[in-house]
């Protein structure tokens, strides 16, 4: 059993935006079947293993806070890594990030991944050549080696258009609650969007495998890329509903003999809304 009425076929892409009734009923029906899905993770101790990647204000983010909005933390980890310290940098490339995977029962969701190499590090000079070339012909063997070890792992791709991504820059610019999402980084990739291209196309050349294809999502309408991913990655794990049967609150145990302290006594958070 897996995602209830999904036929295979994921909603139309690029038609423009998404009606907002229709968005939140079909993302509240969703997010009922992730937590049916973390459920069965927890009971039958899969480990599951989520790439999140793509261009910068490609909704990312977005998709990751809709997916763990409703779940227990406790099972459901989102990783998002700075940038490696020297210690780290003396390591096996990919050891950081083995320290992140999940244990049985576990879902971990990486926003940004061990692909930083195969992309910003290559396109941005931060990596060698040698360490290039090294991580293209080892990154399909360490990821055989983890579904080997039964790990699932997904990963994803979030693709957005140039005018797109320009406009979402512009409008992280003058919304100062969304400023901080702008970085020198991100301003440089503008610039380079080209060679981030050819960077991509390379890293999927050489680590699309079988075992661990990457799934394209057409972003550049956020709430239909949301949903899209959503039902693609509840269709890719086959599931049953766990969900514990309601519960029936015990009576209260009467007590006349406790006596609240005064609030007076307390430093009350004061109500200024009108």
């Amino acid at each position: 059993m897996g995602l209830p009425g999904y036929a295979g076929a994921d909603i139309t892409i690029n038609k423009g935006k998404f009606p907002n009734k229709k968005y939140k009923a079909e993302l509240a029906r969703l997010q009922i079947e992730l937590v049916k899905l973390q459920e069965w993770v927890k009971a039958k101790g899969l480990k599951v293993v989520v790439l999140f990647e793509g261009r910068d204000a490609a909704g990312k983010g977005g998709t990751i806070n809709r997916i763990t909005e409703c779940l227990n933390p406790r099972h459901c980890r989102v990783v998002a890594l700075g940038v490696p310290t020297e210690h780290e940098k003396s390591q096996w490339y990919f050891q950081r990030y083995v320290a992140h995977l999940p244990r049985a029962g576990e879902i971990v969701l990486f926003d940004r991944s061990w692909y930083n190499r195969a992309g910003v590090e290559r396109v941005m000079g931060f990596c060698t050549d040698d360490e290039y070339d090294e991580f293209m012909r080892t990154c399909p063997k360490f990821e055989r080696m983890l579904v080997r070890s039964k790990t699932l792992l997904i990963k994803y791709w979030f693709s957005v258009s140039d005018e797109e991504q320009e406009r979402r820059f512009q409008n992280r610019i003058t919304d100062p609650t969304k400023r901080w999402k702008l970085s020198p980084m991100d301003l440089e990739s503008r610039r380079r969007w080209v060679e981030y291209s050819k960077a991509k196309d390379a890293m999927f050349k050489q680590t699309d495998i079988k075992k661990a294809r990457w799934y394209v999502v057409e972003a550049d309408v956020k709430k239909r890329a949301r949903l899209n991913c959503i039902r693609h990655f509840l269709n890719l794990i086959p599931y049953e509903d766990l969900t514990p049967a309601p519960f029936e609150l015990p009576p209260r145990t009467e007590d006349d003999s406790y006596e609240r302290p005064p609030l007076e006594d307390q430093h009350i958070v004061p109500d200024r809304l009108d």
